[in-house]
Order: structure tokens, then sequence, then C-alpha cells
């Protein structure tokens, strides 16, 4: 459930305070294992193979 007013007026990436907000979790609309990718985790692991 999204109580901030700013996540529900633009969501919590168009937050001017997203970086340092501590309650985008709680409150707000963001999901931190949506965000990654599969793109990123392959190459991430490519790497580590050399």
């Amino acid at each position: 459930m999204t109580l901030c007013p700013v996540a529900l007026a633009v969501g919590c990436k168009r937050c001017p305070v997203f970086n340092i907000c501590p309650a985008k979790s709680l409150i707000g609309d963001y999901k931190p294992d949506a965000q990654k990718s599969p793109k990123a985790e392959s190459k991430s692991a490519g790497k580590s193979r050399r």
C-alpha cells in the first residue's frame, strides 16, 4: 500500500529525495527485488569467470 503523497503522484523513482529516503519501501512504491535485471546479473557473472 502506497501512503507517500509523492509516490502516489509521480512514483518513488522521480522523487527528489529518493536516494536518501529511509521509507521508500515502507510507504512508497519502491520494490528493490523488481529493479534487478537478468542482463545485469549475467554480465557480472561473466566478469567473475575471467
